[in-house]
């Protein structure tokens, strides 16, 4: 397998961040049509830095963005990410790679808790997060209305306290 380098995004990113956005996103994982215009719209959205990126062999292959959710100070301690990974390298633990290497980074920046949200028509995100030690927290119950039908919007969380102790 190809080495995996982890590395926060670039400017120079971001037309194979928009590509990979374009390709992945739909409606069964997102309620909403990503889509941007331009790399400047890419950078309004997601600024050099506020992601990243797992590269193989120079080409970007996934990314994890990070924000507080809130940005409120009560709670500074949620890191909230969002991730995806080119279906050409899917399962080749590319996803794995970068949920480790943001929960490391986020216990490292004082972070004790890593959320995300998923769509229950994400079935196979789901199991991802589960295997890699999120729990379901909440779920949102008939959330998103989408091609027809009532969809549940899935909180999850994984403790980072104690994450660099198990590795």
């Amino acid at each position: 397998m190809n080495e995996i380098i982890i590395r926060p995004s670039v400017e120079t990113d971001f037309p194979t961040l928009i590509e990979l956005n374009h390709v992945i996103w739909n409606e069964t994982n997102t309620p909403a049509t990503i889509h941007f215009d331009s790399v400047t719209d890419y950078g309004n959205h997601c600024p050099p830095g506020s992601q990243f990126v797992a590269v193989i062999e120079n080409r970007v292959a996934g990314y994890v963005g990070y924000k507080n959710p809130t940005g409120l100070p009560a709670n500074s301690h949620v890191l909230e990410i969002d991730i995806g990974v080119h279906p050409d390298f899917q399962k080749q633990s590319v996803g794995k790679k970068l949920i480790d290497y943001i929960a490391a980074w986020g216990e490292k920046n004082g972070y004790l808790k890593m959320s995300i949200r998923v769509l229950e028509t994400n079935p196979n995100a789901i199991t991802f997060y589960k295997t890699n030690g999120f729990l379901e927290q909440g779920r949102l119950i008939d959330e998103f209305y989408i091609n027809g039908q009532f969809i549940d919007d899935l909180l999850m969380y994984k403790e980072l306290r104690s994450f660099l102790k198990d590795c």
